[in-house]
């Protein structure tokens, strides 16, 4: 009975069965069906999708509309049209409220009472009534001009929303108002009412992109859409002068007003004054009168955004692009400047006394007389650019504007070379509180060499500048004074190492009689002994030496940075602030044409053979010398060359006048100083009572020291084992 029980109770009834096929013949079935189905959808042919391209931006909200539509302004659009009339346009008669928006060249002449408005509109040169557009009278248009009416009303009427009295100005004939001096010429344009030109009458371009001009041009610091200074009204919303038409006017022959008559007793523009003679200095201020009355706001900021894209002057482009970045001044602080090399940016939360975008020679700077309160800088190298280097831009705030002020701003913009002596009158002729130090625009070395240049290396090379006119000559006539200066230590160099050659034999002999580590307080106290009776010293004649690598360093910094060789001819070198190219080739040799460029430069050339024949000669003159270490100073000339080649030809030149005079100042001591008044000197010096230094003393007392603790380290070791 259980058996049966069993047996029945595991039997499955046929309708489970029946479920349990059913459900896997469903699922077959929709797996076949889904795989027909993605089947079909991947073979089937994919209709092509045309995409419509994009019609031309015109300025206008265009759409691709039936040439039988219309446009009309919405309720809120109408609103603002008659606010804004009311508030920006042209009031009509004193008699009613009636008041008119001219907007662009005159495409339209708008006028209203207040409720609806009146005038026309200008579309293809046809005038159309502003009544005929609103009702979309097709009769007097077609569906096209109406649409472009609607859509010129409406940019225009947010244009005067945003630009408020300025918005006439946003039309007009661009003209140009040429401005100059002795030394600088410059083109104003009415669009804008800046400068857009500067050139500067003195100076010639030495690069240009098209090699098969022979003649010079005059340097342009910038020209066209190369550089953009605009101010940034502070309206609701700040609008730019770059967007805007002057009214330019030529107050004499060294002013030029550039206004924005809002009204006929009100008006708002910069003032530009080139002085007469050989200025650099532009003088530049916001001017302004009766705006309180017309111009409500409560922005009490006026910016400024300035860009420039830097042109390329010189023939060298890697030095120059070297020394070429933005610069700018804490208000009674320091100068510092972007990277030289890469992209960089910076933004300035203080107060910035002036901005100055830099080439290698030439300099554009910004002055404010009242610090800027805030400044964002950007520099972008333009890389494989044949005619600019880099894209300078910086947009800076001054506080404290004042619209009931005639003159809320004034500025000073210089343009002009990077000469010390004139940077060095302006530092305090423009702000008389302040030292500008505009002279840092001139890269001459850390604070060290700095000082020697500016103290000596450039007065020296001024003065000889100014009655001699060769500058080849100049730097010869100023090498054998700096060799002459230097002649004392050079001497006394020289014949502490003719004491140290001749004590060589006794050094060697206290090296071989007390060898080891262990013995080297002993071999100390021996040399230290030997030196003091002939009255020698190892550092007698590094020291001289020393003291004379400022002077080399200052005058590394010097050369590359003196525009007054710039473009000088001697010899065979046609500027001696470029390298001079002998053999030239195009092509790009890694790693090696970074340092050494494309040529080789005959003063680099001559000046690593007479360091190498100067090597030579040092090292006949300090005996034997390590084989590794002898290959070594063969090479430094070498690399000295690959270093140098790039360098201003007047630098080489300078370094090879100066190793020609050290090369005849060695021969002419081996004359003057003979070896046997050496050994006399140095007996006279063993029999006098030598008087120990404090120096001496102490290290004495630290070998005595040392000396008994070695000792006692030893008897330590004996009595362990």
């Amino acid at each position: 009975m259980n058996r049966a029980a069993n047996k029945k109770s595991k039997t499955i009834p046929p309708t489970t069965q029946k479920q349990r096929y059913m459900d896997k013949n469903t699922i077959i079935g929709l797996l076949l069906m889904a795989a027909v189905f993605f089947g079909f959808m991947w073979f089937a042919p994919k209709d092509k999708i045309e995409i419509p391209e994009e019609p031309e931006n015109t300025g206008l909200t265009e759409q691709v509309v039936p040439d039988s539509a219309i446009d009309s302004l919405s309720p809120t659009e109408m609103k603002w049209l008659v606010r804004n009339i009311i508030d920006h346009g042209t009031s009509v008669t004193a008699a009613d409220s009636a008041f008119r928006a001219d907007y662009s060249n005159s495409l339209i002449n708008l006028s209203t009472d207040g409720k609806s408005v009146t005038g026309s509109v200008i579309v293809d040169g046809d005038t159309l009534n502003w009544k005929d557009v609103e009702s979309a009278d097709l009769s007097k248009m077609t569906p096209l001009q109406q649409r472009k009416a609607i859509e010129i009303v409406r940019a225009a009427s947010s244009e005067i929303g945003r630009y408020g009295k300025f918005a006439p100005f946003l039309s007009g004939n661009d003209t140009v108002i040429k401005l100059e001096n002795d030394v600088l010429a410059l083109e104003l344009s009415s669009k804008s009412g800046s400068i857009t030109r500067a050139e500067l009458k003195k100076y010639d371009t030495e690069y240009t992109p098209d090699e098969t001009k022979k003649r010079k041009e005059k340097v342009v610091i910038f020209e066209n859409a190369t550089n953009s200074l605009s101010f940034l009204i502070p309206l609701s919303q700040e609008i730019s002068t770059t967007d805007l038409y002057f009214r330019a006017s030529i107050e004499n022959d060294s002013t030029v007003l550039m206004t924005l008559p809002i009204a006929e007793d009100a008006y708002w523009g910069i003032e530009y004054t080139l002085p007469r003679g050989d200025s650099y200095v532009v003088g530049m201020k916001v001017v302004q009168k009766n705006m309180s009355h017309y111009i409500e706001s409560n922005n009490r900021n006026l910016g400024i955004d300035w860009r420039q894209e830097l042109i390329r002057q010189e023939k060298g482009k890697m030095f120059e692009e070297r020394n070429s970045a933005l610069y700018y001044k804490f208000a009674g602080g320091s100068v510092q400047n972007l990277s030289e090399n890469k992209n960089d940016s910076e933004d300035r939360q203080a107060k910035i006394r002036w901005i100055g975008f830099k080439n290698q020679f030439f300099s554009s700077v910004l002055i404010s007389d009242r610090p800027f309160n805030t400044a964002d800088f950007q520099s972008k190298v333009l890389k494989d650019n044949p005619i600019y280097l880099k894209d300078f831009s910086t947009q800076a705030t001054v506080n404290d504007y004042d619209w009931n002020t005639d003159v809320p701003a004034r500025f000073s913009f210089f343009i002009g070379p990077n000469l010390y002596p004139l940077l060095s009158s302006l530092d305090h002729q423009t702000v008389a509180d302040e030292n500008l130090q505009m002279t840092r625009l001139i890269p001459l070395g850390w604070s060290v060499f700095r000082w020697i240049n500016t103290g000596v290396i450039i007065p020296i090379f001024n003065f000889l500048g100014s009655f001699i006119s060769n500058y080849g000559i100049v730097i010869l006539v100023m090498t054998f004074f700096i060799k002459l200066v230097l002649f004392p230590l050079t001497y006394k160099s020289y014949r502490s190492q003719a004491v140290m050659r001749l004590l060589q034999p006794e050094v060697k002999e206290i090296n071989e009689k007390y060898p080891g580590q262990q013995n080297a307080m002993v071999r100390q106290q021996k040399m230290m002994a030997l030196y003091s009776r002939a009255g020698a010293s190892p550092m007698s004649g590094c020291l001289p030496m020393l003291l004379q690598m400022p002077i080399l360093f200052a005058m590394f910094t010097f050369f590359p940075s003196a525009i007054e060789l710039r473009g000088q001819s001697f010899l065979w070198a046609h500027d001696l602030a470029a390298p001079d190219a002998i053999i030239s080739w195009s092509g790009h040799i890694p790693l090696i044409t970074d340092y050494f460029g494309n040529h080789i430069s005959l003063f680099c050339l001559l000046m690593t053979i007479t360091n190498i024949v100067y090597t030579r000669i040092n090292m006949q003159t300090s005996g034997n010398q390590m084989p590794g270490m002898k290959w070594m100073m063969y090479l430094m000339p070498v690399f000295f060359m690959i270093f140098f080649n790039n360098y201003a030809a007047g630098l080489s030149y300078y370094y090879f006048l100066s190793l020609l005079i050290t090369i005849a100042q060695t021969y002419a001591f081996r004359y003057i100083i003979k070896e046997e008044d050496v050994r006399k000197k140095m007996a006279e010096n063993a029999k006098k009572p030598r008087k120990k230094s404090g120096f001496m003393a102490r290290l004495e007392e630290m070998q005595k020291q040392q000396q008994a603790m070695m000792r006692e380290q030893q008897k330590r070791a004996q009595s362990r084992r």
